[in-house]
């Protein structure tokens, strides 16, 4: 279940990437600027009526109700994404992995590598190991790398699947202390802190995210603790921090202050003061 394709990108990973946003998250983060990728489109039909363009429709598939999106008729104006109960997105496709190996051969020449992210993408893991094995076992793809960005919530035994066809992932950690982290995610953070370390020891960690929000995340409280962990991470390994501001977020992270540059590169200087290698700022604070 797919949320976007992006044929090229430059920020999520190294060089050209061609990246799958998977549908869905077990996250629900209040500071989550694609809420609309968290949940699941269960067709109740609400959608319809706010379509201008009549790209929504209500058919009926194994006797269970079934919303279509039809992409020549949508004009993105996301007015079905306002109307919907759930805060979801009726605009997503189910693609095979030969679908999706499909698009990336005709973009193949102008790729460094392949990023699945979400969402959260390793809620459909079965998806990712087989789509990575096809590209390995192709002649053709096998020298693009295989990427992953992920909240860092998957199990050991799931990391441990995909640690022989991955080359990189880039993990993020919302916030140090338990309490904070369950009250942005709603989930604690003792699997994000051990899939860190994971795929740092197997070479495998390309980067850790870090979202500065003034007061809210803990990363300015929590210095020492959060320099001490990062610091110990290979010298390969980016650390970025991203600053929180209120472009697609809704509910309570609205009333939440956003984090300036001033802001988000004393915290940088900070985490070097302490050690930590390796900063990157973010490209915009808009």
């Amino acid at each position: 279940m797919v949320n976007q394709i992006i044929p090229f990108s430059c920020v999520d990973g190294p060089g050209s990437r061609f990246v799958v946003f998977m549908q869905g998250c077990n996250y629900r983060c209040k500071s989550c600027h694609n809420p609309h990728t968290i949940d699941l489109c269960d067709s109740c039909g609400d959608c319809l009526p706010s379509c201008p363009t009549q790209a929504l429709s209500l058919i009926t598939s194994n006797n269970k109700p079934q919303v279509i999106w039809n992409e020549a008729l949508c004009t993105q104006c996301d007015l079905c994404l306002t109307v919907c109960p759930k805060q979801s997105t009726p605009k997503t496709q189910r693609y095979s992995v030969e679908q999706l190996l499909t698009l990336i051969r005709q973009q193949v020449h102008f790729l460094n590598g392949i990023t699945i992210s979400g969402g959260e993408a390793t809620l459909q893991l079965p998806f990712i190991i087989a789509l990575f094995n096809a590209i390995k076992a192709d002649k053709d793809l096998a020298h693009l790398s295989c990427m992953l960005d992920s909240n860092g919530s998957l199990s050991t035994g799931g990391w441990q699947q995909l640690l022989p066809i991955i080359d990189g992932a880039m993990i993020d950690l919302k916030s140090w202390q338990q309490d904070t982290h369950r009250y942005i995610t709603g989930r604690g953070n003792h699997r994000v802190i051990n899939a860190i370390a994971l795929l740092a020891s197997e070479g495998k960690l390309y980067e850790v995210r870090l979202l500065h929000i003034p007061g809210i995340s803990d990363f300015d409280t929590e210095l020492t603790a959060v320099a001490s962990h990062l610091k110990k991470l290979p010298v390969n390994v980016r650390v970025k921090l991203n600053a929180f501001q209120h472009h697609g977020v809704t509910g309570t992270a609205l009333s939440w202050s956003t984090s300036s540059e001033t802001q988000t590169k004393q915290l940088a200087a900070q985490l070097s003061q302490r050690g930590v290698r390796n900063i990157v700022l973010p490209s915009s604070y808009l």
